[in-house]
């Protein structure tokens, strides 16, 4: 059976990296419960913020683009890199594993269910919510972080 599209990825994480960006984004939310003024300021950030698949996607377009240039130009073996980065690709859309996808979270990148679940804890911080403004723990647990 294919695990949920909204929790592949974090099935697929180690326990402590899913603990360490659950954290951080606690952490986030608890300074900005302190400084509300800089919400406005994340809330923008987080727009910005690349998530996994992003990641992953531009990584295979890279590395396949790279194998098909360097097959045409350098060496017919280099074809076996396109092949390889499509078939990680597959893996990925199916399953939510891939070989870099433990590199790209430990270097921070998120789902965009865990993006979007900071930005429903930031605008409930923020009052625009309101059973939840001002108290950072209880915005982070309405928005599943």
């Amino acid at each position: 059976m294919l695990p949920a599209t909204t929790e592949r990825v974090r099935a697929h994480t180690a326990d402590e990296i899913n603990r360490r960006l659950r954290d951080e984004a606690v952490s986030r939310l608890v300074h900005l419960a302190a400084h509300p003024g800089r919400i406005g300021a994340r809330l923008k950030e987080l727009d910005r913020e690349w998530d996994i698949e992003r990641a992953l996607e531009t990584n295979a377009s890279a590395l396949a683009f790279a194998g098909v240039a360097l097959g045409a130009a350098v060496d017919r073996r280099w074809l076996v890199l396109p092949a390889l980065v499509t078939g990680f690709l597959f893996q990925h859309a199916t399953q939510g594993w891939c070989p870099p996808l433990p590199v790209l979270r430990r270097l921070g990148f998120r789902t965009q269910a865990e993006i979007e679940a900071e930005r429903h804890a930031l605008k409930a911080l923020r009052g625009d919510f309101r059973n939840a403004a001002g108290d950072p723990q209880q915005a982070a647990d309405a928005a599943g972080i």
